[in-house]
């Protein structure tokens, strides 16, 4: 069976965003991104936190030679279209930004998501001017590869401690206005922030994250006008809360009935032995 092409993939995903609600998990190496593909997602996200754990790392502090090689490996890990968690483009400058973007193109990812965190804890967030600047500079280098990779502008007000909404609904229309073709607010957790920005960003589709247990269900969010749901490192975090879970059991108190959950080997083997067989 044929593959689906890189422009292929991301006719799907833009295709995605045009009604209806999907959700869009994010796995954090080829394993898990087999997984979810086998139970039925109709496209997935990177997190950069889930994978810079795996890598021993803490959120933010991979290269960016590292991220685009992990962002190749998820492109050929399934046929889903990938969307990059590709954090503030690795760049201080537009033009920085630009270039960056241009090689994450070149990966085949069928989104990118930009944030306009700093990563600095004094100043965690840049200025509404310098993080448009930077959105156009992103606008700019897709259009110019000539390909239909979508933009997804994020305003980090929320999980850099400057939880103000009027400014996060400010800074996502100023993101749409500079070409991003989905904008994502990590962080508003409620029916009425989530329903305010829908309202006042709208038709632009709305990314909304769901990374702790919630009350909310695809349903509702749906109901509320959301297009897409991401989790960020939530599936990441949960498989090592039961890997330390585990391994806790047996360094501290010698027991081994952390296991009782863990999925037999031979249906791991039977799940990636029939993914595999899908890829050839």
């Amino acid at each position: 069976m044929t593959r689906p092409s890189v422009s292929e993939k991301r006719a799907l995903f833009r295709n995605l965003h045009q009604s209806g609600c999907f959700v869009l998990p994010n796995p954090w190496d080829a394993g898990s991104a087999g997984m979810l593909a086998a139970l039925g997602f109709k496209a997935l996200a990177t997190t950069s936190s889930g994978y810079a754990w795996s890598q021993a790392h803490a959120d933010g502090q991979l290269s960016r030679e590292t991220v685009l090689a992990h962002m190749r490996q998820m492109v050929e890990a399934t046929d889903l279209p990938i969307n990059a968690d590709f954090e503030s483009g690795f760049a201080d400058t537009p033009e920085g930004v630009a270039e960056s973007v241009r090689l994450a193109v070149d990966t085949g990812v069928a989104g990118i998501s930009i944030e306009d965190a700093t990563g600095n804890p004094q100043a965690p967030q840049r200025g509404l001017a310098e993080s448009v600047q930077r959105m156009q500079a992103a606008r700019a280098a897709i259009d110019a590869h000539g390909s239909d990779t979508l933009l997804i502008g994020r305003a980090e007000n929320f999980i850099v401690g400057h939880p103000d909404l009027d400014d996060t609904i400010q800074r996502l229309n100023a993101y749409a206005d500079a070409g991003a073709d989905c904008v994502y607010a990590p962080g508003i957790t409620t029916r009425e922030q989530i329903t305010a920005v829908v309202t006042a960003v709208a038709p632009t589709p709305v990314n909304v994250l769901i990374g702790w247990a919630s009350d909310l269900t695809v349903q509702d969010l749906a109901d509320l006008g959301v297009r897409r749901i991401s989790v960020g490192g939530a599936l990441a975090r949960a498989a090592w809360g039961g890997f330390m879970q585990a391994a806790r059991a047996i360094a501290d108190q010698g027991r081994f009935d952390g296991f009782a959950n863990a999925l037999p080997g031979a249906e791991l083997n039977a799940l990636f032995s029939e993914t595999n067989s899908l890829k050839r």
